[in-house]
């Protein structure tokens, strides 16, 4: 009889625990159509596509060995992504508790008692014992009780409510995974830019370095025209006042080589004071970056992995929210276990005692509180979907400007050299119509001048170069692909119906 009425009733559960309430999670499109081609065109042959960027070594693409070296210490040592990592290691944990409501909760909570029960307790509505006229006093007892009780508690899931928890908890496991990657996108990055900077700056001091010098032998010459009285004392003064304000140039790159310097010790984990770069003028040249099409944009950038993960753990939240319109079934034994007043018999059969039943919350008014969690967790979904548009648009842009800048840098670079050719050769003629009488000094310091701005000029248009060619390769993902994360989750194992 027993049999007849608890198969069907298991059979019902399990039938049950596979309908799942709320929205199934499909990707939101993107705010538009990806282009087929990027509107700007690089200035160089694109890369075959088989030459993709390193996968995770991005850096490796401009074969630098001191920054490859640097790079290597920032994964180790970058504080920001250590926390990153933990972070992660976080997430991975608490996806772990939400598999555990797929088990049934076993609990033990073991006690002894020694008491001693009151001659005067109540009877319980008994009344009492009346022998020859006089009330019998109830003799007072004293009793150990053991008891060693177990509570089982099941959810059943009726309507999804377990699966939509680990639904979102794998979403969030996987959003941190991407974040995880953005960071060490973002940092590396940084160092790669901050690098790239501190050699332009060395190369930019030995292009003021360079100038102090032709400019102390113009003074030398300038003195002994004075001297000889060729040259009037403007002339001196006019030379002493541009070599003075040339080295106070190059006390300001020293400057802002110095601050570089600190913000790479930082990013490696450095204490800025026992840290230092040995200096190496900039040589290298931007290297052909493989663009793709701008569709792989969605799967190569881990911030875009982010945000999209977000959006499918929020549409798991709204599945949630659909859940409590249902009814919350849970099985249970209200006691169980065993009692004795002796532990010498305590664990017998006699002493065995148990309960079990089953509990179904149906919520019918709850003063619009269901309905309204609902709403909002439909709107989070929305601002999920807006803000993961967002990140698309914004990596277009972000890809469009990297390209457009190597464009523009590229084109004003042939331009520079030529200019600094010019000045340079502009710097002699003057030289030597002033050395002829036939020009003033003015046209000499004029063009002494010209030629630092013109070198300067050139070097830090190749140093934004570098940077640029930096910000791009980071702007399209830095050989990221969002497979990588696709494993990064996790299922409930039957190992754990025994792990506290």
């Amino acid at each position: 009889m027993k049999r007849t009425v608890i198969l069907p009733v298991l059979a019902l559960l399990a039938f049950a625990s596979g309908c799942t309430v709320g929205p199934r999670y499909s990707r939101a499109a993107a705010p538009a159509p990806a282009p087929d081609a990027w509107k700007t065109q690089p200035p160089w042959q694109q890369a075959d596509p088989r030459d993709a960027i390193p996968k995770g070594a991005w850096w490796q693409v401009f074969h630098d060995p001191a920054l490859d070296a640097y790079e290597q210490q920032l994964l180790q040592a970058n504080q920001s992504l250590i926390a990153a990592r933990d972070r992660l290691q976080q997430a991975r944990s608490l996806a772990r508790v939400a598999t555990a409501d797929f088990f049934p909760q076993l609990s033990a909570d073991p006690s002894a008692i020694r008491e001693r029960g009151s001659g005067n307790r109540p009877l319980n509505g008994q009344q009492p014992t009346i022998v020859n006229g006089i009330r019998q006093v109830v003799p007072p007892y004293t009793q150990n009780i053991f008891t060693v009780p177990f509570n089982i508690s099941y959810e059943v899931d009726l309507f999804g409510r377990v699966r939509h928890n680990l639904e979102a908890a794998n979403a969030s496991l996987q959003s941190n995974a991407a974040d995880l990657q953005n960071v060490q996108l973002v940092l590396t990055a940084e160092l790669a830019a901050d690098y790239f900077s501190l050699r332009e700056l060395d190369a930019e001091f030995n292009v003021v370095q360079e100038s102090v010098g032709y400019q102390r032998k113009g003074l030398n010459l300038v003195e002994d025209r004075h001297k000889g009285g060729i040259a009037s004392g403007l002339e001196v003064a006019q030379q002493a006042a541009l070599l003075d304000a040339t080295l106070s140039q190059l006390s300001l790159v020293q400057q802002s080589r110095a601050q570089y310097e600190h913000a790479i010790a930082v990013l490696l984990g450095q204490v800025a004071s026992n840290f230092a770069v040995p200096a190496a003028p900039l040589q290298a040249m931007p290297p052909p970056v493989p663009l793709g099409v701008p569709s792989d944009i969605l799967e190569r950038r881990p911030d875009i992995a982010t945000a999209e993960r977000t959006m499918a753990y929020e549409n798991a939240q709204v599945g949630i929210a659909h859940t409590a319109f249902y009814p919350h079934i849970s099985i249970s034994n209200t006691g169980g276990g065993w009692q004795s007043t002796s532990i010498s018999n305590l664990v017998n059969a006699p002493s065995l005692f148990w309960s079990i039943g089953a509990d179904a919350l149906q919520p019918i008014f709850e003063g619009g509180r269901n309905r309204a969690n609902l709403a909002a967790a439909r709107a989070a979904y929305d601002q999920s979907v807006a803000n993961y548009r967002q990140s698309v648009l914004t990596a277009f842009q972000q890809v469009e400007d990297g390209i457009s800048n190597l464009s523009t840098l590229s084109q004003a670079l042939a331009t520079q050299g030529a200019a600094v050719e010019d000045a340079r050769r502009a710097l002699d003629i003057a030289n030597n119509r002033y050395v002829g009488g036939i020009a003033n000094y003015l046209d000499v310091i004029t063009a002494q001048t010209t030629l630092l701005t013109s070198q300067r000029l050139e070097t830090q248009l190749l140093g934004q170069q570098m940077v640029s060619s930096v910000y791009l390769v980071k702007a399209l993902g830095g050989g990221w692909d969002a497979n990588e994360i696709q494993n990064e989750q996790v299922h409930p194992q039957a190992g754990q119906i025994v792990q506290p």
